[in-house]
């Protein structure tokens, strides 16, 4: 079967690596994600992997530090996930990349995007640490701004929810999932999908956001067919 999406950029929660544990790493789910995402490098779909940082550290939660030194701590977190993630994938057979926003040449790649553009396509698998590498940035505005510089026409977001809904689900059981919905509408009703940043690169240039269940691994890979799950967000 031929993918329905040939590059994509997928955006992974930090909480959903930490699985039932809460913190740090399901070595489990990791090695579950990394088959679904070798699953769809087999299918010749290009994977960015944009990685939160969760699991280990919240910056904005953080009310004891300066909002630039916790999101700059975050960003370490994002990169500590890229490397056990990339280090999973390899363990499947599975050959990727890491590339970094801040510059740390002894433990990856500093992100270029010609240098990711090549990688997309002769290795098919590259993972981006900490974030955009400023402060006050998510890293869903990552993702967003990734999917625009290598030209992705989506962006899968992986959350331990099953798409967007009205409120949150875990706190009002009456709340309503969107099958589909618009960024304007995503702006105008607050909804948690993405930072304003984030939705609003993505509207602008023409990018598609799937927020789907990542506890599902196997999620990704019916993504990538085009099959309907989540939610599509959508210009």
């Amino acid at each position: 079967m031929e993918p329905f999406y040939d590059r994509v950029i997928l955006k992974l929660s930090g909480e959903v690596l930490a699985g039932e544990n809460g913190f740090g790493y399901d070595f489990e789910m990791l090695d579950r994600i990394s088959l679904a995402i070798g699953e769809c490098k087999e299918l010749g779909t290009q994977i960015g992997i944009v990685v939160g940082g969760g699991n280990f550290w919240r910056g904005r939660s953080c009310g004891e530090m300066h909002r630039a030194s916790a999101d700059n701590v975050g960003m370490l977190a994002t990169a500590m996930n890229a490397i056990v993630l990339s280090d999973a994938l390899y363990q499947n057979g599975i050959n990727n990349r890491v590339m970094s926003a801040i510059f740390m040449p002894k433990i990856c790649e500093h992100y270029v995007v010609e240098k990711a553009r090549d990688y997309m396509k002769n290795v098919g698998v590259v993972i981006f640490a900490c974030g955009t590498g400023n402060p006050f940035f998510s890293t869903d505005s990552a993702a967003a701004l990734r999917a625009a510089e290598l030209d992705a026409k989506v962006v899968l977001k992986g959350t331990n929810v099953d798409g967007v809904y009205d409120k949150d689900p875990r706190k009002h059981p009456d709340a309503v999932r969107f099958d589909c919905i618009t960024h304007d509408e995503v702006l105008a009703r607050g909804l948690g999908v993405m930072d304003a940043a984030a939705t609003a690169i993505c509207k602008e240039n023409d990018i598609n956001t799937i927020v789907f269940d990542l506890t599902k691994p196997e999620n990704i890979v019916s993504a990538v067919k085009g099959i309907c799950i989540g939610t599509i967000v959508t210009k």
